[in-house]
């Protein structure tokens, strides 16, 4: 009886085996499409022109970096299996859309950073099971509006990046939740107005950018806003930046005899378009990530890069690597018919 128990202990020996080679072939230097750093649990994909997420991804990683990619599209199920994770950005890619659910295994994710892709709106909900995220950054895509509610569930959210996207309005309550958020960033939208009350649950707010919008200082919808910056200055920084489209005067100088006009709900008319060159203040936004070489991003989670990039860099493993895999299969296969014939025979 020891033969069918020595081949079931060599199965599993190969199985594992089979499964320790398939992820460090995500990860050779001699082929292997990303970086990793086991020991922080880390995983760069960066500039590897992908246009697919990688397998082989292991389940345990906490920081998954694919930036600089080209990214149009991702799987309902892209990170299912990776609920370690507590980074995981997406920065400069080409996507245009997240499918539902995308990111409801992720309820360890501390940061989400989406800034400079395509998105031009987000799914209802989609943020719902991040329960633990305190950093998210939408900066620089194409937004025109928000979902009712899309951040109701991010109550431990202390930085939120909405810059340089085409929101045209915000809807009513949509910051209500965020009695943690600290940093506050809506610099270069289309923005004319906000609701009434927009503002008054963030009380914790030490920054907002408003600036490069163009406020209509003539309808009386502003008021709500030039009061609340009054009320605020001196206590959350860069406050006063915001201007009227018209005049250049500061929002908060404007008085009721200035805004005198009950316009029509911004909701309902068309945005003042902006300038389609890129604002001198645009270069603050997001400046961490965008700014910071790539090296010393990799600095900070603890890996450096291959000695030289793939011939084949959306290869998930090298020649090597693939023997590797098919020599264990083999080996696997063997073993599992070792042990029927075994089985078979008692």
């Amino acid at each position: 009886m020891m033969g069918p128990v020595l081949a079931a202990c060599l199965l599993i020996i190969l199985s594992t085996a089979w499964i320790s080679q398939a992820n460090e072939a995500l990860c050779k230097k001699d082929g292997g499409v990303c970086s990793c750093n086991n020991n922080k649990n880390s995983v760069d994909c960066s500039n590897k022109k992908l246009t697919a997420m990688p397998i082989n991804i292991p389940a345990d990683t906490k920081k998954l970096v694919l930036n600089y990619n080209k990214l149009r599209e991702l799987e309902p199920t892209a990170f299912h299996n990776l609920n370690k994770l507590t980074l995981l950005s997406l920065g400069n890619n080409q996507l245009q859309t997240l499918p539902e659910g995308v990111f409801d295994q992720l309820v360890n994710l501390a940061e989400l950073r989406l800034y400079r892709n395509q998105l031009t709106s987000l799914p209802p909900g989609v943020f719902d099971s991040l329960t633990k995220l305190t950093y998210l950054t939408l900066s620089q895509n194409q937004l025109t509006s928000l979902p009712s509610g899309i951040f109701d569930k991010l109550t431990k959210l202390t930085d939120l990046r909405l810059s340089s996207n085409k929101l045209q309005s915000l809807p009513k309550g949509v910051f209500d939740k965020l009695t943690e958020l600290r940093t506050l960033e809506m610099r270069n939208n289309q923005l004319r107005s906000v609701p009434k009350g927009a503002f008054d649950s963030l009380s914790s707010l030490s920054l907002v950018t408003l600036d490069d919008n163009p406020w209509d200082c003539s309808c009386n919808d502003i008021l709500y806003l030039s009061k609340w910056i009054r009320e605020k200055q001196g206590n959350v920084s860069n406050i006063e930046a915001a201007e009227c489209a018209v005049g250049n005067k500061a929002v908060l100088d404007i008085t009721e005899k200035d805004a005198a006009s009950d316009c029509v709900s911004p909701n309902t008319t068309t945005a003042i378009p902006t300038s389609t060159t890129t604002p001198a203040s645009v270069i603050y936004d997001d400046i961490h990530e965008i700014k910071v070489p790539q090296e010393n991003f990799q600095k900070f989670l603890g890996y450096q890069e291959p000695d030289h990039l793939p011939t084949q860099p959306q290869c998930l493993m090298s020649i090597s690597g693939y023997l590797g895999l098919m020599m264990s299969l083999m080996l696997t296969s063997a073993a599992i018919l070792y042990v029927f014939h075994f089985l078979k025979k008692a």
